[in-house]
């Protein structure tokens, strides 16, 4: 049996202070090998010319595969395809293709006139273009937009259709609610690799930030288990502990693959990538 592959998210650096942390991210994070690594857009699109650069600096000076995030927000078709034969042209072979969050200062997402009107056709036109793996984001909890609980399972079978081949979920916090997801796209035909996202929580109060925002719910022992570690200093080690547990709860379960949401921020990733024995051979090495 193969070791289980992990790979991370980056986001595009903003400032002079952000470029280097993600620079020293990305360094520290190297070593472990990852299948891939993947750089985010900005909501609505805000970082596009940011998101190619990163991408084109980490390709050509780490040798990492990266997967470039792609959204259909305020863009037409011509100026998205642009963008999408740019990246073949600087040898990246993977996209991953996502409607995109609404604009700044907008309630829902609406599409561009001259735009892709859904991920659906964007993943469609990256299909076409047979240059590049596809890659579709997946919901284990509902989405703020689906009608019901299985709707994201039938979009994310629809994304699959289109011609995407993996999908890669928003973070949880318990393993159940992956592993209920999982057999729930079994049911519905669904074959194709779905990777778990996994938030190492850096910041409690910023993980429940982002849960409220996307819809992952909060289990009340860990807002507990938070709210003690807090009191004596012990933030950092419950994080680790808990991150850890969750990813070797879902590698027990037969998971083979993990993709880390890192916020720019190694430390904590690395370690339970350490921790769950994932480290390879020529980082082990280097560690020594």
């Amino acid at each position: 049996m193969s070791k289980p592959r992990v790979s991370f998210e980056f986001f595009p650096p903003q400032t002079l202070d952000a470029s280097f942390r993600l620079w020293e991210t990305v360094q520290a994070l190297a070593p472990l090998a990852p299948d891939f690594v993947s750089v985010t857009y900005g909501a609505g699109g805000t970082t596009r010319k940011l998101t190619h650069d990163a991408v084109e600096a980490i390709q050509r000076n780490y040798g990492l595969n990266v997967a470039a995030h792609l959204t259909c927000v305020d863009a037409t078709r011509a100026e998205t395809m642009a963008i999408v034969e740019s990246y073949a042209a600087i040898g990246v072979k993977e996209i991953v293709a996502l409607r995109g969050d609404a604009p700044k200062g907008a309630e829902r997402f609406t599409a561009h006139p001259d735009g892709f009107a859904s991920v659906l056709e964007l993943i469609e036109a990256l299909a076409n273009t047979g240059k590049f793996k596809i890659r579709v984001g997946a919901y284990p909890e509902r989405h703020p937009d689906a009608a019901d609980d299985k709707a994201d399972i039938r979009w994310l079978k629809r994304k699959l259709d289109a011609g995407a081949s993996s999908a890669i979920t928003q973070f949880f916090f318990e393993a159940e609610t992956f592993l209920r997801f999982r057999d729930l796209c079994v049911k519905e035909g669904i074959t194709a690799p779905i990777v778990p996202g996994i938030l190492p929580i850096q910041s409690w109060a910023g993980a429940k930030r982002f849960a409220a925002r996307c819809g992952t719910r909060v289990p009340p022992r860990l807002d507990e288990a938070f709210a003690f570690a807090a009191r004596d200093g012990r933030e950092d080690l419950l994080a680790l502990t808990q991150c850890t547990t969750l990813c070797d709860r879902l590698l027990t379960e037969g998971v083979e693959d993990l993709h880390f949401y890192t916020l720019n921020r190694p430390h904590l990733t690395r370690e339970v990538v350490r921790a769950l024995g994932l480290v390879p051979e020529v980082a082990l090495e280097k560690v020594a």
